[in-house]
């Protein structure tokens, strides 16, 4: 069972932070309470405290004011003097009955009532009209433990209030625990929910990227589903329909291109039987100059018919219908053939060939590995200025071999060099040679030696002053006919 969520980003966003949010919010609002409850004991004890210590204090001087007026009174007696004394008496009464709420919260009521009657006993004793002076005297004394029962409810309130100021403070104890807790709780649970709608709204956003990346790479052949909220789906489809439009255009482009090929090939082919009848004398022996025409036509003739070949190979590969026949044969003797199939063009711009290539046996697909030497030789030749020369390296490796192409030419530019194996891209440069180039051939190679499994990379070792690209091929497989996984 799934359970509900929003379906568009902007809900699941709110959602999210309302879930990360609530519960930093109900911890505030916690916070906030607990602070509030503490204020409000914290005013109480302090209210507590200084009325316990003024009414401790008036309390002593009402006890000793009406000491006093005893003691007059015993010694002087008179009507004014017996006044004073109940009138102070009054004002001990009157004093302890605003004791009594805090002598309540002490349980020190007892306390507070024997005072009053023993204050109010000796008032009554001394009042008596036929009271002799050594009773009189004995009433006086009372006065002694009248002080201590004072003091001792002073201690009793005192000690209330420290209770009250201990549970305060053990409150605010609790408080700050239950805090460190909720913070404990709430930093690992708001890590959790937002690493979860991080990856909800991330997820959804990876596809999006991954697949623009492979509409980026021309992959069209995998459909694109983006699984999130509705929006995001929405550009899913839309992204969809891009794929396919842009499929069809390839396709489209495709289909040209085998349908330029095909008609260009039948003419071209008429034109290099021409110039092979001519240059085998059958329509007659031709003098030198003329030989070296016929040679140049039938040379370039080759050329175009090369370029074509191309055009169809990336036809075909772009349509994944092509296929590797892996057999193993000796590199030296391609890499010998491919030179002297371009013998006339490297003569004809005056450039040195340079091998250096070992006398091994690989395992690839000859034709498309003879289509990459050729391609790489006749790149190399057209960017070569005259007098220049051209190195072609090949080596073993435990699991794979290796190919280097290097030359004198002007290199290539810094912002070209992560575009020189797209199709069709041709670079600022003017290109040299009698026939220019349809910028498919580096392409072409990069197909090919993918089909390889293999790679291949642009040098900077500042060995040669131009291009030095190094090929590199696996020796794993068996030879055997395998499907060409390009542009996959």
């Amino acid at each position: 069972m799934r359970l509900p969520r929003p379906r568009s980003l902007n809900g699941l966003i709110l959602v999210g932070f309302g879930l990360v949010a609530l519960p930093l919010l109900v911890a505030v609002l916690w916070a906030l309470f607990s602070l509030e409850r503490l204020a409000e004991q914290s005013e109480r004890l302090v209210s507590t405290g200084v009325a316990a210590a003024e009414n401790n204090r008036l309390l002593i001087e009402h006890v000793g004011s009406l000491d006093r007026s005893a003691r007059q009174y015993n010694v002087l007696g008179g009507e004014e003097r017996l006044l004073w004394m109940r009138e102070d008496l009054a004002t001990l009464e009157n004093r302890l009955d605003r004791m009594r709420p805090l002598t309540d919260k002490a349980a020190a009521t007892d306390q507070l009532e024997a005072i009053g009657e023993a204050a109010r006993g000796i008032v009554a004793s001394l009042s008596l009209p036929d009271m002799r002076p050594e009773q009189a005297e004995a009433v006086i004394e009372r006065f002694g433990p009248l002080r201590d029962d004072v003091s001792r409810l002073t201690r009793i309130l005192s000690a209330q209030v420290d209770l009250e100021l201990r549970a305060l403070q053990e409150s605010t104890r609790e408080a700050q625990e239950i805090s460190a807790w909720q913070v404990a709780a709430l930093l690992p649970g708001t890590i959790v929910l937002v690493l979860f709608f991080t990856l909800l709204i991330a997820k959804p956003i990876r596809q999006i990227d991954q697949a623009i990346r492979e509409l980026g790479k021309s992959g069209f052949s995998h459909p694109i589903r983006i699984k999130g909220p509705t929006d995001l789906e929405r550009l899913g489809r839309q992204l969809e329909w891009l794929r396919q439009r842009l499929l069809e255009l390839a396709q489209e482009k495709n289909r040209f291109l085998r349908h330029m090929s095909h008609e260009l090939k039948t003419p071209l082919a008429n034109i290099r039987e021409g110039a092979d009848l001519l240059l085998d004398g059958t329509v007659g022996d031709l003098d030198t100059p003329q030989r070296e025409v016929t040679g140049i036509l039938r040379s370039n003739g080759i050329k175009l018919q090369q370029l074509i070949e191309n055009l169809l190979s990336f036809s075909a590969w772009q349509s994944k219908n092509e296929v590797l026949t892996l057999t193993e044969f000796p590199i030296r003797a391609l890499v010998i053939s491919v030179a002297k199939q371009q013998r006339l063009a490297l003569k004809g711009a005056h450039i040195q060939l340079r091998l250096d290539v070992e006398d091994m046996i690989v395992v690839a697909d000859r034709d498309k590995l003879r289509t990459v030497l050729d391609n790489l030789l006749s790149n190399a030749i057209k960017f070569t200025p005259k007098g220049g020369y051209v190195t072609i390296r090949a080596a073993s490796m435990p699991e794979a071999f290796v190919v280097e192409f290097a030359d004198t030419g002007p290199g290539i530019p810094e912002d070209e060099r992560p575009k020189i194996f797209e199709a069709f891209f041709q670079g600022r440069r003017e290109q040299g040679g009698p026939v220019g180039g349809t910028g498919i051939g580096l392409s072409v190679v990069n197909e090919c030696i993918q089909a390889h499994e293999g790679a291949i990379e642009l040098l900077d070792t500042g060995e040669f002053p131009g291009a030095h690209f190094r090929i590199v091929i696996p020796q794993k497989r068996m030879p055997q006919a395998v499907r060409l996984a390009a542009n996959g």
